[in-house]
């Protein structure tokens, strides 16, 4: 999960709230959920669990007793707002990929005295854009330049901020969802992005005992199936879908040997579902793939950046050893 915990690979541009075929104007979910149920093996992107509801339960499971992650970088965050202020300097564009609530960033905006600019980036737009309202209300001095992107494509930053040193902030493990190539042309994207000497402040999941990593995934009182979930029925609300929720349910397991967290939708009867005019067949027991989320250690993160033209300089960590935040300097 992006923290927006995140994906994407948390992640559309719109988060839409119509229905029926206007919302399928937005052709790019749809071919994306066309392909992905079409295969024989099927899945749908975590990139797509980020509309408003999605975004709000989201915020609700990182306030679970199961779910670390949260609680851990911030804590982290806290401890060493100082020192990580120190680290990133003055005169600093902070682009946040997957900003969600930007909780945690609050903690580094109280310290970035010398901050040139905030810009977060997400791409469920109205939950951005209202999240963004309120810190310029909290910070009326500081620049907050809202950017409504999916993180894995292209983008440009605007022009007001060129001429600050950028920094780019991918808190809450969100890394973690891309496959190790995947995460490696992310973090060369963010090295061509902020240019040599550029900066990036990265959160990582340490790998950690298999209960404790699978309740976090699963949790009791059943937010997390919910928002796994709340991706059928944004399909059904956007993508003229017909599927049965009760019909479904959440699945996710800790694969011990891939070093991963494994996040599936399951079909609980033999049935037929209809999107976008599209009918597609479900046998029981069969999964929907919706995503993984890896677990690091610092030695392997450091490596995979390393590979990605980025040199750790420095990296934060908890009592337990949990959560890790790492600076990168890109070369």
């Amino acid at each position: 999960m992006q923290e927006n915990e995140g994906f994407v690979p948390r992640q559309d541009v719109s988060s839409s709230q119509s229905t029926g075929s206007t919302a399928i104007a937005d052709s790019e979910f749809l071919d994306d959920v066309l392909a992905g149920l079409g295969g024989s093996s099927k899945y749908l992107s975590c990139k797509y669990f980020y509309d408003e509801r999605g975004s709000e339960l989201f915020d609700q499971i990182c306030e679970l007793d199961e779910y670390y992650p949260t609680r851990t970088e911030l804590a982290i965050t806290r401890e060493n707002a100082k020192s990580i202020a120190a680290a990133l300097g003055d005169d600093c564009a902070l682009i946040e990929y997957g900003s969600g609530s930007s909780l945690k960033t609050r903690v580094l905006l109280d310290e970035l005295s010398g901050l040139a600019a905030y810009l977060p980036m997400d791409v469920s737009e109205d939950y951005l854009l209202k999240t963004a309202a309120g810190l310029q209300d909290e910070y009326p001095d500081l620049e907050i330049c809202p950017i409504v992107a999916d993180f894995t494509k292209p983008f440009e930053l605007p022009e007001k901020v060129e001429h600050c040193s950028p920094c780019v902030y991918f808190p809450g493990s969100t890394i973690g969802n891309f496959e190790r190539a995947q995460a490696v042309t992310l973090l060369q994207n963010m090295a061509e992005l902020c240019g040599t000497g550029g900066k990036a402040l990265v959160g990582f999941d340490l790998q950690k005992a298999k209960q404790t990593l699978e309740l976090a995934y699963d949790d009791t009182q059943g937010v997390t199936a919910e928002f796994n979930l709340n991706l059928l029925r944004r399909i059904n609300r956007e993508l003229d879908g017909d599927f049965d929720l009760e019909k479904f349910q959440h699945h996710s397991f800790y694969n011990e040997s891939e070093g991963r967290v494994e996040i599936f939708i399951k079909s609980l009867s033999d049935q037929t579902v209809t999107v976008a005019g599209e009918e597609f067949e479900f046998a029981a027991d069969e999964l929907i793939f919706t995503e993984y989320s890896h677990k690091y250690t610092v030695a392997s993160f450091s490596t995979m950046a390393a590979e990605a033209g980025m040199q750790p300089t420095q990296v934060w960590t908890d009592p337990r050893n949990y959560f890790a935040l790492m600076l990168l300097i890109c070369k």
